[in-house]
């Protein structure tokens, strides 16, 4: 079998140099954004030297939401408030509370929202449940005011003595 021909053997010189140019430019940016994707990983300073104690933090941090990438764990993001927030899950874990009160204490500091899954309450029942509540009151007014206005009698036709009058009114009955 014989080769196939290469692109590039015939290419004139300079676009030999873009295209070579193109991909070593491609590679670098390839190596130099693979450090960058290291920033998420937690410090090694930051964790706890207890295996379980750390797994526990980190259980705990997965739970909570980041305020600034607010889509992202704490124990995902790579922000500076979420490796403060990391760090006083650990000091907690650190002293001995439990998973449900180093909960509470987030949620009574910076409230529901730092919680990836909010517990069931009434407001959170009534925030899901409001674009469906909406659509349903919208449809029945639509079908309230639809069925009022089909339901209407239409008018009775004008008499003979309404017609003259109307007649008159409107200056008809001169043209006619």
């Amino acid at each position: 079998m014989s080769a196939l021909p290469s692109p590039h053997r015939h290419a004139p010189p300079a676009q030999r140099f873009f295209s070579r140019f193109a991909a070593a430019l491609l590679a670098a940016c390839c190596l130099l954004a693979v450090p960058l994707y290291g920033l998420a990983v937690d410090d090694p300073s930051e964790m706890l030297s207890d295996p379980r104690a750390e797994a526990r933090a980190e259980a705990i941090g997965a739970q909570l939401r980041c305020l600034v990438c607010q889509n992202e764990s704490i124990e995902d993001s790579s922000a500076g408030l979420a490796r403060d927030l990391r760090r006083v899950v650990r000091e907690h874990v650190a002293q001995g509370e439990s998973n449900q009160q180093i909960m509470q204490w987030m949620v009574t500091r910076y409230g529901n929202f730092i919680r990836l899954k909010p517990a069931l309450s009434i407001g959170t029942i009534l925030l899901w449940s409001m674009p469906v509540l909406a659509l349903l009151l919208g449809c029945g007014a639509a079908f309230f005011f639809y069925r009022r206005h089909a339901a209407a009698p239409p008018p009775p036709p004008l008499s003979d003595d309404e017609k003259a009058r109307l007649a008159r009114l409107t200056g008809e009955d001169d043209r006619t």
